[in-house]
């Protein structure tokens, strides 16, 4: 009997390591799949070397906590590279061997080395990407699985790129149309507190020394001044970190989110922003689901995890529900009233025509069109509110200390 030591991914995506007595690596592969264990390395244990203890697994698995998630670009990218090689006639083992050697990011490449060693023991591609869930989310996989099915992998990945590309887009304009009015008010409230805290005291000692009367508005920014640069502060800024504190543990409760999103898509604007974008979203990977030939449960399944508004995403979930009773899914998704009309009676006809996937593919380049549309428009609305915005808090802080001056000049006279 022989001594291999062995490396392989947990399902949580961690290496491990662990020693196996077998007469042959054949026998030892067999041995370890019938424990449901993929190696990814698979190495004779030499006489001399000692096995290798916990200590060292450990402190690989301390290293993976700082590693940086996969971004769907990196995904996208993925789906677009193995498309061209397999398209190309690259056997899927060689095409993932390339794709390892060129992978920058730690975890991409192991879970790349691991998914060619389980390959090349007959696995799926699909069911090798299950075993790395921090690598691959259940949309990428449940594509892979329908290309692998009806042997039309590379097309497949195409559309599975294409969709990745158009919701990260979709993603990045709703951050960047969320993000701007946050990040203009932040910066005009760390200017009003810094005009008041450090500009304000030495106009107020100048007001002081002079004399002079101080008109009530004035009177009022040099008390707050004072306040701000009291004990108070340090309440203000703990009441303030602990109010943010309980606001997050309260939208990580079911409860909580469904309330706050909820909410935001009821927001002037930015509610039928976001209604936009969750419809464009649903339409597109609805549609690329069904090209693929994922069942139409699995494909809301996924909808499902995937969303990033709860309250959308019980809209479908108690649509799958609605369907396993025999409802079609324009009627269910009418019934919660969370989707656009426009997009329920477009996907009502596709159903009634049998082509679903085109008519939802043409609802998400409209919905598509209208979130650029839409971030535009907030854009130039909300630009001159937030220069107005900044220009108002500075000239009041001006005003209110200019103001004790013309008594000043009117007394020297």
């Amino acid at each position: 009997m022989t001594t291999f030591l062995v490396t392989y991914a947990t399902r949580s995506g961690r290496m491990r390591e662990m020693t196996l007595e077998a007469s042959s690596p054949a026998e030892a592969r067999r041995g370890l799949r019938s424990r449901g264990i993929i190696p990814a390395t698979l190495v004779r244990k030499e006489s001399n070397k000692p096995v290798l203890t916990n200590k060292p697994a450990q402190a690989i698995e301390w290293g993976h906590l700082f590693e940086s998630r996969i971004s769907v670009k990196e995904k996208a990218l993925f789906a677009n590279k193995l498309s061209a090689l397999v398209d190309a006639g690259v056997p899927i083992m060689r095409s993932l061997d390339l794709m390892h050697q060129q992978q920058k990011s730690a975890l991409f490449r192991r879970a790349l080395a691991a998914m060619t060693a389980e390959v090349n023991q007959g696995s799926s591609l699909g069911s090798a990407m299950r075993r790395w869930p921090k690598v691959f989310d259940n949309l990428s996989i449940a594509m892979v699985e329908a290309g692998e099915a009806g042997g039309v992998l590379d097309e497949t990945l195409k559309r599975l790129a294409k969709l990745l590309e158009e919701n990260a887009r979709l993603q990045n304009q709703l951050k960047a149309a969320m993000g701007y009015p946050i990040t203009v008010l932040v910066i005009a409230i760390l200017v009003f507190l810094g005009m008041t805290i450090f500009l304000i005291p030495t106009f107020a000692e100048i007001f002081d020394q002079l004399g002079a009367e101080l008109p009530v508005f004035t009177q009022m920014m040099i008390n707050l001044s004072k306040l701000l640069r009291s004990t108070f502060s340090i309440f203000l800024v703990g009441g303030i970190i602990l109010a943010i504190y309980a606001f997050t543990r309260y939208n990580a409760t079911p409860v909580g989110r469904r309330q706050v999103d909820g909410t935001l898509l009821k927001l002037p604007l930015f509610g039928d922003l976001l209604q936009k974008t969750a419809s464009a979203q649903f339409c597109r990977t609805m549609s690329s689901l069904s090209k693929a030939g994922v069942p139409i449960m699995m494909s809301l399944e996924i909808l499902h995890d995937t969303t990033n508004n709860a309250v959308v995403g019980d809209a479908i979930r108690n649509s799958r529900n609605d369907i396993s009773e025999g409802v079609p899914l324009s009627t269910a998704l009418a019934l919660k009233r969370v989707f656009p009309e426009m997009m329920v009676s477009m996907l009502a006809i596709g159903e009634e025509t049998g082509e679903m996937d085109i008519m939802l593919s043409k609802v998400a380049d409209f919905y598509e069109d209208e979130v650029s549309t839409a971030v535009k428009t907030i854009t130039s609305l909300i630009e001159p509110l937030m220069i107005v915005l900044v220009g108002g808090i500075v000239g009041s802080i001006l005003l209110a200390m200019y103001m004790p001056m013309f008594s000043v000049f009117e007394h020297i006279r």
